[in-house]
């Protein structure tokens, strides 16, 4: 079944290739277009299961926050991938970019996270995690989610929430900077903040020795192969996805904010899984690692990478949020620091941030 999944992509990609322009185009039915859409849809998650399967295997060998860290880069090519297809289609959507990155908080943040903490608070009653962990992401979410999607709001260089280019460069490079220093710190020196609190910094020393010595490197070296290769398939499916979306949210007029909804249910759809397993199972510091992992990876990265597209081909990116979406991301950064202010969590907590992510569900259909 593993893999039957990039078969069935690389099969999938070889169709579009020679039958693509056909079956995309302005005199295709409706309902063609909707069943080619579901097709891409489901393709593209079944084959992320796959890139999904191999980082758990490869966060075998590695260990954390390194098997984490492999999953949550994966996941932010295949949405810079989809996100950059839309861009450069015709009459290309300048506020995907901003209505993805917006809407991976909210469903990550206040969905996944809150299904997560009400399902582990109603089997487990308390679970505990690695608070400094938390923090770390934390520290680094807050101050990206400002400067990317409510900043621009306010600089007066341009009048529509874009970003002047000097802005676009340096803001890029602060991004990709604190990222960086943030991977450097998770997987170097404090690299114990993401792991379980029952594991002992001796134990933790002990257990990386143990993976240096015995890893095999040719078996490494193979699942980040077949890695790649679940991932290729979906990055070169993503423009005519794309195509795809932009043409059913024209002809159905559904908000332009949905496009952005579907990319991030898209690329978060298996993480999200693996997430809430995890807490499920009460292994609540790796659906932390995954949920805020994921959320800062897609600001320190989606963010730079959006804006080199944009600053390379001309296409105008708006990142500035609508005031309601600003009210919902600070309501949900300051619920994420209560939330994680303490070392254990019960179902409440889940609570809470579902209702906020009910909220952010029905302001996408009534702004």
């Amino acid at each position: 079944m593993t893999m039957a999944r990039p078969w069935a992509g690389w099969l999938t990609v070889a169709l579009f290739l020679i039958f693509g322009s056909q079956w995309v185009g302005s005199h295709t039915h409706p309902a063609a277009l909707l069943g080619l859409f579901a097709w891409l849809f489901l393709m593209i998650v079944w084959v992320a299961f796959g890139v999904v399967h191999e980082a758990e295997t490869l966060a075998e060998m590695l260990g954390e926050p390194l098997g984490t860290l492999v999953l949550t880069l994966s996941i932010v090519l295949i949405e810079v991938a989809l996100i950059s297809a839309a861009m450069l289609s015709p009459g290309g959507n300048a506020t995907l970019a901003r209505d993805t990155m917006y809407a991976v908080l909210m469903i990550v943040l206040n969905g996944v996270v809150g299904l997560g903490l009400l399902t582990g608070g109603i089997r487990h009653y308390e679970q505990s995690y690695n608070l400094k962990g938390a923090s770390a992401y934390l520290s680094v979410i807050i101050p990206l989610t400002i400067i990317a999607l409510m900043l621009p709001n306010f600089t007066t260089s341009t009048p529509d929430g874009s970003l002047a280019p000097p802005q676009a460069l340096a803001f890029s490079l602060l991004t990709m900077a604190l990222y960086g220093i943030f991977l450097w710190l998770q997987t170097g020196r404090h690299r114990g903040y993401f792991v379980a609190t029952d594991a002992q910094p001796a134990e933790l020393q002990e257990v990386a020795r143990h993976r240096e010595v015995a890893i095999d490197k040719k078996k490494l070296l193979l699942h980040f192969g077949l890695l790649v290769v679940h991932i290729l398939p979906i990055i070169i499916l993503s423009k005519s996805l794309a195509k795809l979306l932009d043409y059913g949210i024209a002809t159905t007029g559904a908000p332009k904010a949905l496009g952005g909804v579907v990319i991030a249910m898209l690329v978060f759809a298996p993480e999200g899984i693996s997430a809430l397993n995890a807490a499920r199972t009460d292994r609540l510091t790796r659906a932390i690692n995954l949920c805020l992992g994921s959320v800062a990876s897609t600001l320190g990265l989606t963010v730079p990478a959006v804006l080199a597209v944009s600053l390379y081909t001309g296409q105008s990116v708006l990142l500035g949020v609508a005031p309601s979406s600003m009210v919902m991301l600070i309501a949900t950064l300051v619920l994420s620091g209560m939330t994680f202010s303490s070392s254990r969590t019960t179902m409440l907590d889940g609570a809470v941030h579902l209702s906020l992510f009910a909220v952010f569900v029905v302001l996408i259909f009534s702004p």
